[in-house]
């Protein structure tokens, strides 16, 4: 028997000048410092330095990993690691500074930070006070398998990704065109899939097709019999976990002609989804969703995305009858970042008793082996994601964490035309350019790399040799109780 060799995209440094250079620590040079140049002789990183022509040293964020050795040797003790006040500013309690930064340094570098926090904020709840059991013996490394399969059904086509994950639903309007377009080389480059969202699908997609999701939303935007040709996986959304009981907005000054024209509607109108679909009230009516796309194109993996309501158990067993392949649950701490803040509620169940509820209410239905389990809502890292899969889910699905990765520091203007001054949640022409889709790409080809290379190791070290053994397996997770 021989074993398939994978060969994954390669790592290439794809640097920010100015988030590289953002770290959670600075090293503070006082007046006593004589540029003796001894923080400069005992630094492996070259993170100090005496630029030609002055008579000082200067320190370089970037290359520091602030070891500490340059405060130890300073003969004048001139030098001190002091907490970034950007620290104070920046992020907020489920996107911490350290997990904003992290995530910057793994899409720069596609490896893992060592020394910044990467896999809990500090919201008090939820995945922030699950960890994992580390066993003794760990697995060998060449041994892991981090694929999951999308289709669990005798019928239609096998499709497997080679990382638990995929891209979820972000619509052209809700962000810009080239970011949707990088999310869509790197979908292709890893094996996995990107989400086109409500907005319609457009044309520079064409080419990755294989890797893209066509998203049938309330509002049937952009929807043709050519869109859901082009998939094959095509995702009914049927509710947010943000908003549960609320249809997709898009604010007015986001409708560009350019966005109008794929939405077919009219220029600079804030556009509102219906809750629900007006023909679906019941599960035959979903089973009438799933045949009519089947009917356009037969080999399609159906999706269903839904929020998680407190029965939500009940819904997912009738999105498995109603013949879909995915259901798709879409917890409360999830983001909507082009809706008007006052839509933004998280009001959905939290997706950490949302998994297990959904996942053994579908083992006592004897189905659980025949429909795929798909969490999103709040996974900031791929240790949320590990921690979705232990809870019972299959794998998840990420958002925001790929918009972080291209620079976003979660100001929350994302709604506003103009509001996005880094090119990602914008559909203004000038802003868009601001994201060079090569290097975009790139970012997040890294950051998938340096999750895959944790994943493997969260993998080792609870001693499973595959993503598909951690599922459900809640014996590997300890819970960080309250502090009294």
């Amino acid at each position: 028997m021989t074993t398939e060799l994978k060969i994954y995209p390669k790592v290439k440094i794809a640097p920010h000048s100015i988030l590289d250079s953002i770290n959670t620590k600075v090293i503070v040079r006082n007046e006593n410092c004589i540029a003796c140049g001894t923080c400069e002789s005992v630094c492996i990183n070259k993170a100090h330095t005496r630029p030609r022509g002055y008579n000082t040293v200067i320190t370089l964020p970037e290359k520091c990993e602030f070891c500490g050795k340059c405060v130890e040797n300073c003969p004048m003790n001139a030098l001190s690691i002091e907490r970034n006040m950007l620290m104070d500013v920046m992020g907020d309690s489920r996107w911490t500074p350290e997990l904003i930064i992290s995530t910057w340094k793994q899409a720069s570098t596609g490896s893992s930070p060592t020394s910044i926090e990467c896999e809990v904020g500090r919201s008090g709840g939820g995945f922030d006070r699950l960890h994992f059991k580390f066993r003794d013996r760990a697995v060998k490394k060449e041994y892991v398998d981090t694929s999951i399969e999308l289709n669990k059904r005798e019928s239609g086509p096998r499709i497997r990704i080679d990382v638990p994950w995929y891209g979820g639903g972000m619509s052209y309007g809700s962000i810009s065109k080239n970011v949707m377009l990088a999310r869509a080389i790197a979908a292709k480059e890893w094996n996995t899939f990107t989400c086109t969202g409500e907005g319609g699908y457009p044309e520079e997609l064409v080419p990755y097709k294989d890797h893209v999701i066509t998203q049938i939303a309330t509002g049937l935007f952009g929807v043709s019999e050519e869109t859901i040709k082009r998939a094959r996986i095509v995702e009914f959304k049927y509710a947010q976990g943000a908003k549960p009981g609320l249809g997709g907005h898009l604010l007015a000054d986001k409708v560009t002609p350019d966005v109008a024209k794929m939405r077919e509607v009219v220029p600079y109108r804030s556009l509102f989804s219906p809750f629900p679909f007006h023909s679906v009230y019941s599960i035959e009516d979903h089973k009438k969703h799933v045949d009519w796309v089947r009917a356009i194109k037969p080999e399609l993996v159906v999706s269903a995305k839904v929020s998680t309501p407190s029965d939500v158990d009940m819904v997912a067993i009738g999105v498995y009858y109603a013949g879909a392949n995915i259901v798709h649950i879409d917890g409360g701490y999830g983001g909507t970042g082009a809706a008007p803040n006052i839509a933004k509620k998280n009001i959905a169940m939290p997706l950490e008793y949302a998994i297990p509820k959904v996942h053994r209410f579908l083992e006592h239905e004897g189905v659980r082996d025949e429909i795929v389990l798909i969490a999103s809502g709040g996974i900031r890292s791929v240790y949320d994601i590990a921690k979705a899969i232990a809870l019972g889910a299959d794998g998840a699905v990420i958002g925001t964490a790929e918009l972080v990765a291209l620079g976003c520091r979660r100001c929350g203007n994302c709604e506003s035309g103009r509001g996005c001054p880094l090119g990602i949640a914008t559909t203004d022409p000038e802003l868009s350019c601001e994201i060079d889709v090569d290097w975009a790409s790139q970012r997040l080809i890294n950051l998938f790399a340096s999750w895959k290379e944790q994943l493997v190791e969260i993998l080792r070290k609870v001693g499973v040799e595959s993503v598909e053994e951690l599922r459900g397996r809640t014996d590997l997770l300890r819970y960080e109780g309250a502090k009294i």
